[in-house]
Formats: structure tokens, C-alpha cells, sequence
């Protein structure tokens, strides 16, 4: 028993100190180098469009209101056809069918019934986007619309981003250990972390084409707008030899 008392503070030292120790082997135990970390960005141009809306149809009855959602869907299916896109594109993400109650009335009336679905479609080729976001517009039982844009091909960017990152900290351990009247060595050991930031969604878009509906001519809410780029960072931290 008096053993394990006196290993006792010893053990907890330890514990504290070997974490501290596994964390940074190369800052503490490697002599001339010098450790470094920097941040690089590269921005690109998103390939993909992403088309988000809701079919929405609400009835007294849920047989007419499952009926009107069905032509609905064929009214989007027939969308994406005469803009020469396959409807097996379309995802749907989530149906719903739920009671509508009136809720003034104490005793809960039901009064009707909404059946409703999430629909996204990815579209490559932009000058698409206006066109279905109008025809989407105009059906009674669409809502929520928006768009966001992504790069699907991600690795590319990545790669210049990390690129970017390393000339930085490249540059920054060239200039220490010229300042140090030391010769920069050869790169001992690297970590690499990337992000991407996706934009948010341009606003609704039904709101928008319905407003145009009966203006001649009018042009797509996209027109001669620029997609907004992907913006993707990257930290590189690098340990270098010195000479």
C-alpha cells in the first residue's frame, strides 16, 4: 500500500505530461527547424446548380389533394423534359401528408388535407436555371424556390488551395531563417486542412417570376448574373530543416 502511495504522484505527473508531449513532437524534440503555418484560398467557378422547391396541393379531401400533387409532379416532370433534362435528375427529399385544422374552432374542425414534397434538381448547364425557375414559378402549387451553387469537381480547387498555403508558408520559414543568418532546408513533415465555403442560397425565386408574369419579355431573375464562386481555404503547417 505504501508503494502505490508513493508511484501515485508520480503516475499523475505523467498523465499530465505526456499528452503535452504527443501533441507537438516535432516543435520540442527536433533540432534545427523551424515550424510554420499559413492559409491559402483558391476561388472557383461553381459547376453545378442546385434547384430546390416544394410541391404543395391542400383539398378538402385527401384523394383529390393526393390527385393534385400527382399532376403537379407531371407538370414538373414535363418541365424538365422541354428543357431537355431527365426527370430521374429530380431528388425528392421528403412527403408529407398531413391534416390542415382550423384552429379558431374549440374543437379542432379538420378541415382539409395538404400533401407536400421537397424536389431538387442539379443542373449544369446555367442558362437552364431561368427558364425552369419561371415555369416553376407558374404552376399553382410550387413555392419556395431558391438556388444555390456548388462545385462538384472539388479536388482541383483543393489542390491549388493547398498550394496557395504552402508557397506562404514556404516564403514565410525562407524569410525567419534568412533573418536568423540561417539557409532553409528541406521540408521534414506537413499537415494539411481544407475547407470549402458554400454560398447561401439566392433568394426565393417564385416571388420573383410571379411578379413578371403578364410583363413582356421578361427576362429569367437570373439574367446576366454572375454565379456566385466557390471560395475554398486550406491551413497548411510545415516543420523545415535549417542549414
Amino acid at each position: 500500500m505504501s508503494i502505490l502511495r508513493r508511484l501515485l504522484p508520480l503516475f499523475l505527473l505523467l498523465s499530465a505530461v505526456l499528452p503535452v508531449l504527443s501533441q507537438e513532437p516535432q516543435r520540442t524534440i527536433l533540432p534545427d527547424t523551424i515550424y510554420v503555418g499559413a492559409d491559402g484560398k483558391f476561388e472557383a467557378e461553381p459547376d453545378t446548380a442546385v434547384v430546390q422547391f416544394n410541391i404543395a396541393a391542400q383539398e378538402t379531401d385527401l384523394k383529390a389533394a393526393s390527385e393534385r400533387a400527382q399532376r403537379a409532379a407531371e407538370q414538373v416532370r414535363q418541365a424538365l423534359r422541354t428543357n431537355g433534362i431527365d426527370p430521374k435528375q429530380a431528388e425528392i427529399s421528403s412527403y408529407q401528408v398531413s391534416p390542415v385544422y382550423d384552429w379558431k374552432n374549440p374543437k379542432r374542425k379538420l378541415v382539409a388535407y395538404r400533401v407536400s414534397s421537397n424536389i431538387s434538381v442539379k443542373v449544369k448547364d446555367f442558362s437552364k436555371i431561368g427558364p425552369l425557375a419561371e415555369q416553376f414559378a407558374n404552376m399553382d402549387v410550387t413555392e419556395n424556390q431558391s438556388i444555390s451553387y456548388t462545385l462538384e469537381n472539388i479536388d482541383a480547387a483543393k489542390a491549388k488551395a493547398v498550394e496557395d498555403a504552402f508557397h506562404k508558408a514556404k516564403s514565410n520559414a525562407l524569410v525567419v531563417a534568412q533573418a536568423g543568418g540561417r539557409q532553409l532546408g528541406n521540408l521534414v513533415y506537413a499537415s494539411v486542412d481544407t475547407f470549402e465555403n458554400i454560398p447561401m442560397p439566392v433568394r426565393p425565386l417564385g416571388a420573383m417570376a410571379k411578379m413578371s408574369v403578364g410583363a413582356a419579355e421578361a427576362p429569367p431573375p437570373t439574367e446576366e448574373f454572375s454565379a456566385q464562386k466557390i471560395t475554398v481555404t486550406a491551413h497548411v503547417n510545415a516543420l523545415f530543416g535549417l542549414k
